[in-house]
């Protein structure tokens, strides 16, 4: 049983003391009284999938559909960058690939995800694919993801016809390791305030951004941002970036120092709300909220991602069904099996050995943002993996220091427990004095609020 103890600093200087167990999601205080009430209930157990365990599909809720993995930018820490190209498609494999799709899925998917690359390059395919589908399944949610250089104004009119969701990757301050940024460009920039202009007031639109060692601050993300798009501009995405190359390495923290910078400032700006427009936000702060007054286990945790998951099924437009959109059935994963976990005609012989659960990780177990990590990439190994779960855990860490915040109106400054010791130090400041007490500052969460 993974036990912490959470050292907190009170608004009066004083030091007070938690203890948490990530395993039963039991928080109280050093007497054992609960932190906030609690309303335990039933959960599944999440599938473990591993290769000794391999992952199946079945019951399709969400259909990720990769179009090829061409792209007219070259991101300097896209998971994408290196993956080997398969088989490039075009509008003449639409009609097979909705055979295929229609005999096998025995119920409507609940959300389609067009994904490339960039998808936009592949507009002639994905216009008739869009088209049909959503005279197959009306109901269906769509989904895309576009950098948003390739925009029309009838493009624009056609996806708000189809009634597409949009995410538009922009990293604002931090868009130089992406490449040329199209609100540079009058024409691109137009297309894009179009496409904002006819999506945002139907909530079908947000700016995708990514934090790194190279863009840190969401703080300056949200102003660089709603200073072009609005003071009510949707953040997605949000999270640290995850390392699958060199590129992606050296985008990562390399010194404790570092990492403890870091949790300083994304705590500070999560505790003033100027972070308040990220989803991610809310959504990690509840989240954990919720795992402590339900007592969710961590038996009942599945990958972040969700593609360990039998209801989401991940394919390219041949009919090969594989681990994620971001690789491609030509491609092997780390861990040495294929990429390839089977065909579209054949769902119930699909079997993903490429993926690891968090519970097969050294670490991940007695780790204290398990709850909120839920494991990092599920297929990486060996250093990118670790670079990666270093930079989970101090992301996931000003989180998970925000929630204690909130909860309990102090700030946790040292986590004891099975843990390296840069991993216990929150904020790096065992060797240095609280100079001021902590203010407790309002997080702006209302769900959270409503909740507590």
């Amino acid at each position: 049983m993974a036990q912490f103890q959470i050292k907190l600093i009170a608004s009066d200087n004083t030091e007070r003391e938690l203890l948490y167990d990530n395993q039963t999601s039991s928080l109280t205080w050093g007497d054992f009284s609960p932190v906030l009430e609690v309303k335990p209930k039933t959960f599944q157990n999440a599938t473990v999938v591993s290769v000794s365990q391999p992952g199946r599909k079945g019951l399709i809720k969400t259909l990720k559909i990769s179009l090829g993995l061409s792209c007219n930018y070259e991101c300097n820490y896209c998971s994408q960058r290196f993956v080997p190209h398969a088989e490039s498609t075009n509008p003449e494999d639409v009609e097979n690939f909705l055979q295929q799709l229609t005999t096998s899925l025995s119920q409507a998917p609940e959300r389609i995800e067009f994904w490339g690359g960039e998808p936009l390059v592949y507009i002639k395919t994905l216009k008739p694919l869009a088209e049909r589908l959503r005279v197959l399944y009306p109901d269906a949610e769509f989904l895309i993801i576009t950098n948003g250089s390739l925009l029309s104004l009838e493009t624009n009119e056609w996806l708000d016809r189809l009634g597409f969701v949009v995410g538009l990757s922009h990293d604002g301050p931090g868009y130089h390791a992406r490449g040329a940024d199209p609100m540079d460009d009058p024409e691109k920039r137009a297309a894009i305030m179009d496409l904002y202009a006819r999506l945002h007031p139907q909530g079908r639109i947000s700016i995708n951004a990514m934090i790194s060692s190279q863009n840190p601050s969401r703080a300056a993300v949200q102003l660089w941002l709603q200073e072009r798009f609005g003071a009510d501009v949707q953040i997605g995405e949000g999270a640290f970036i995850d390392p699958y190359d060199e590129g992606g390495l050296a985008a990562t923290f390399k010194t404790t120092g570092e990492h403890a910078q870091f949790r300083r400032q994304g705590f500070g700006e999560l505790r003033t709300g100027l972070a308040s427009r990220f989803d991610i936000t809310n959504q990690k702060i509840q989240d954990f909220i919720d795992s402590i007054r339900y007592q969710r286990p961590a038996s009942a945790l599945g990958q972040k991602c969700g593609m360990d998951r039998s209801h989401n099924l991940a394919v390219d437009l041949k009919g090969n069904v594989v681990t994620c959109q971001n690789v491609s059935a030509a491609a092997t994963a780390p861990n040495g099996q294929s990429h390839l976990i089977g065909q579209l005609s054949d769902l119930s012989a699909v079997r993903m050995k490429s993926a690891t659960h968090w519970s097969q990780r050294q670490g991940c177990s007695t780790c204290p943002v398990l709850q909120m990590c839920k494991g990092s990439c599920m297929f990486l190994e060996g250093p990118l993996w670790e670079a990666g779960c270093d930079a989970a855990y101090s992301d996931n860490l000003v989180f998970f220091a925000a929630a204690i915040e909130f909860l309990t109106g102090c700030m946790p400054v040292f986590i004891d427990g099975d843990l390296p010791p840069e991993r216990k130090d929150i904020f790096g400041l065992a060797k240095s004095t609280v100079e001021s007490p902590p203010v407790r500052r309002v997080i702006p969460i209302i769900a959270a609020q409503q909740a507590a």
